[in-house]
């Protein structure tokens, strides 16, 4: 396919006349799409075949994936509820037992039973009050949709009825255990694309009973844009709801008894802020929040006098943000983030701080598990170096155990992490994770793969992947920048680059970049770019914007055009965040300044990029990949070449099955030790090295 269609398609904005002449992209079902988009994956795989290292590097990334991967549990009734995938299962297996291990567990759930692609994954759980009940949301092929079935865990069947349109969806099961609150679209086959994300409305199941005798809860016909998560009190005399409108970090909460008819009362409203309902106790409610405090705080409002006037601070803000808070052996669990890694702190009821849990420096805490009356918790953290961990930690012992003991495929006690904090553009320090080989010199000459996400007040903080060790031990440096527009110091740092700030996010980035070849790590034709969603959004910008500065960028699942992105699927969702050019003059100057699709120039030489997506993504769709690279492709001067990906039944990257990472990762790193000429050292070469020393 030598030459590519290219259509008079021209927008207005505002009398400015914007061209979009691979409109026709858009459109999955068009043959010309498809026929297109199987020539550009036929040629990056002939790419990728081509340099020699690929199977090698698959290869030595499925040995490295095989290990056993344990999850987070929770009790409910008498048994405590894990995942675990044996090694190079698709999907992770729902376990139970009486007490917490291997050797006593039975099977609950296998998702690899319900798809022969693997690509059928569990994306939620929730147990009634005694533990016999539990609904499970499945999503297939990547998709945010998701398919609510019920489980009765006592006989191991499954009710009869599939509760269909659920999206993001919370379900709030009442103390009877009759039956659950949950939130759902309408049927999305009678509703146009740009119209499936709207009319949010809660509905009342009973178990046993078809989805159509649901009965309507709430609905706000007039503000469609609005989405609705129902929660249930602790004392389960209260039905709250939490009312978003996009990922704006900000919502509000209703109210009503839960025995009630009467419509909800507004318990938080016309609040620039955010809040997140943690329990109650009687009538005072517990919320996380940002309201007056952007790293955090936690308050209770009481439901007498719910006046902002009356409400009450518990846990103060500090000058490290909160990440998330959970209250356990009636105490609050709060962990926080400094400079960009976790620590765990847990106060009394009263706010006063009763002890830090001592952890491993530069972890993420990905999650606690405990319930309010309960006097043992669990915690799962990882790092760079360290795949997820699970500990026990008893609060009335003060003390902390191993629960699982994960195997060590790879050893990294010969490399470490550091932190780096260098100036940005208009001299704010800028928070960075460097991994890599102890004992590195600086010869500017290490290859650098560098990662960045900056939006949504998501942060940055540690992760491992098998992927990132085989990076590092064929001699490179895994770096992260925690630009702004990310969490890492709470709601400022994120709005500091939203909306017509957001170039101050690609600023950061450019920067982490200019000082690693500054300060001697690297040069830019061996520092290679990478990110996903948001973050392809920013590679995206960096190399229209920057391209002499990167030897090779990876472009995931990215956003790129920024003047159509709310018209698919959930882009209403973000326009709190970039903006709207079609309602807003000013959001279009700025919007249309930096969209990676309407800045790529004629006469320029771009740097090796590999652009993915997946067929199914109906969060990120896949015509942002597509134009990008086409555009990308049609103007780039000299050999680089610029790459697409397509991947088939996947989606934005929800419950991808391992054999699905695996051949991600092999393309992505095949590309990068051919981009950047890095010779490629796998599992049995760096084994047989550190035994010789």
């Amino acid at each position: 396919m030598k030459t590519i269609r290219k259509d008079n398609v021209v927008d207005d904005f505002f009398g400015v006349q914007v061209a979009d002449p691979y409109r026709w992209l858009e459109n999955e079902n068009l043959q010309e799409t498809m026929e297109w988009t199987d020539y550009q994956n036929a040629k990056t795989q002939s790419y990728l075949q081509k340099t020699g290292h690929y199977e090698e590097v698959k290869k030595t990334l499925t040995t490295l994936y095989n290990y056993k991967k344990y999850y987070l549990p929770q009790k409910e009734g008498e048994y405590y509820y894990f995942y675990k995938n044996d090694g190079l299962q698709d999907q992770p297996v729902l376990y139970k037992s009486k007490i917490v291990n291997d050797e006593s567990s039975e099977i609950v759930l296998d998702p690899n039973t319900l798809s022969e692609k693997g690509t059928a994954a569990i994306t939620s759980l929730s147990f009634n009050q005694d533990g016999s009940l539990l609904a499970y949301a499945i999503s297939y092929d990547g998709s945010d949709w998701q398919h609510i079935k019920i489980k009765n865990l006592e006989t191991g069947k499954d009710y009869p009825e599939v509760l269909k349109w659920g999206k993001f969806t919370a379900i709030a099961w009442h103390e009877n255990g009759k039956g659950f609150y949950y939130n759902r679209y309408p049927n999305a086959e009678n509703l146009p694309t740009e119209e499936q994300s709207y009319h949010n409305r809660v509905y009342w199941h009973t178990v046993g009973t078809a989805q159509e005798q649901d009965e309507l809860i709430h609905k706000d016909e007039e503000r469609k844009e609005r989405s609705f998560a129902p929660r249930i009190s602790d004392d389960d005399r209260y039905l709250l709801l939490t009312v978003n409108n996009g990922t704006e970090p900000k919502n509000e909460v209703y109210y009503r008894e839960s025995s009630s008819n009467e419509p909800f009362e507004p318990l938080i409203h016309n609040v620039d802020a955010y809040f997140y309902f943690l329990g109650n106790e009687n009538n005072d409610f517990y919320f996380q929040t940002n309201y007056e405090a952007p790293k955090g705080r936690v308050i209770a409002v009481n439901l007498e006098k719910p006046e902002q006037e009356y409400w009450k601070e518990v846990v103060a803000e500090t000058e490290n943000p909160i990440s998330f808070v959970k209250i356990v052996n009636e105490k609050f669990i709060v962990c926080s983030m400094k400079d960009a890694h976790d620590e765990l702190k847990i106060y009394d009821m009263d706010g006063s701080i009763d002890k830090e849990i001592e952890l491993p420096q530069f972890i993420s805490i990905y999650g606690i598990g405990g319930k309010k009356s309960a006097s043992e918790m669990f915690i799962s953290y990882t790092s760079f170096l360290t795949p997820l961990q699970i500990i026990r930690y008893n609060l009335k012992k003060d003390s902390l155990s191993t629960v699982f003991e994960n195997e060590d495929k790879f050893p990294l006690d010969d490399f470490e992490t550091t932190q780096v904090f260098y100036p940005s553009k208009d001299g704010t320090k800028i928070p960075m994770f460097l991994t890599h080989r102890k004992g590195l010199e600086l010869t500017g000459n290490h290859p650098v793969l560098l990662y960045g996400y900056g939006g949504y007040s998501i942060s940055m903080t540690p992760s491992f992947t098998p992927a990132q060790s085989i990076w590092i031990q064929s001699g490179g440096i895994y770096a992260v920048a925690n630009i702004r527009g990310g969490g890492e110091y709470g709601e400022e740092w994120h709005k500091a680059a939203i909306l017509e700030n957001k170039q101050t996010s690609f600023d950061d980035f450019i920067s982490a970049a200019e000082w690693l070849i500054q300060e001697n790590y690297t040069n830019s034709k061996k520092i290679a770019i990478m990110g996903g969603s948001n973050g392809g959004m920013l590679v995206g910008a960096c190399i229209t914007q920057r391209p002499e500065l990167f030897g090779a960028a990876l472009c995931l699942v990215p956003v790129t055009d920024m003047l159509r992105f709310q018209h698919f699927t959930v882009g209403r969702f973000w326009t709190t965040e970039f903006g709207n050019a079609d309602l807003h003059e000013e959001h279009f100057k700025f919007l249309y300044e930096y969209s990676p699709l309407h800045n790529v120039k004629a006469g320029v030489e771009y740097p090796p990029a590999l652009i993915t997506t997946a067929d199914t993504d109906d969060r990120v769709v896949p015509l942002h990949a597509k134009k990008f690279a086409a555009t990308l492709q049609e103007y780039q001067t000299g050999d680089n070449p610029i790459l697409l990906r397509v991947e088939k039944n996947a989606g934005h990257g929800l419950g991808k099955p391992v054999s699905k990472m695996i051949e991600h990762d092999a393309d992505l790193y095949t590309f990068l030790f051919e981009a950047l000429d890095v010779p490629f050292t796998s599992l049995a070469d760096f084994s047989s090295s550190l035994t010789s020393k």
